[in-house]
């Protein structure tokens, strides 16, 4: 079972207790684009064996949201951080980079 810990309130909780939100870091964007970059936005989302940053909700904790770096094919994760920040942080690139010298960011 996958578990992550609540950067917030540093509770280590079993994916029961937490809700997904997808995908990480997407640009998003509303009026004024494009049919496409809407569409890509809505619809397109990666799906990557391998590190992945994903957005997951404390829903039976804290309630707020963060960011987890993690591998979707082994469960392995690479650390927590808060949901306000525009980049994965450079402690959590090291662990993965650590873990997976090939890995590059995309």
């Amino acid at each position: 079972m996958l578990t992550l810990e609540c950067p917030y309130c540093g509770v280590t909780a079993e994916e029961t207790e937490l809700a997904p939100g997808y995908e990480a870091h997407l640009k998003r964007f509303g009026p004024g684009s494009t049919d496409e970059q809407f569409n890509d936005y809505m619809f397109a989302r990666k799906n990557p064996k391998g590190v992945h940053f994903e957005r997951w909700r404390h829903a039976y904790g804290c309630g707020k949201w963060f960011l987890a770096a993690r591998c979707t094919a082994t469960l392995e994760v690479f650390g927590t951080y808060p949901a306000q920040v525009g980049a994965p942080p450079e402690d959590i690139i090291a662990k993965i980079k650590a873990r997976r010298p090939e890995w590059v960011m995309e």
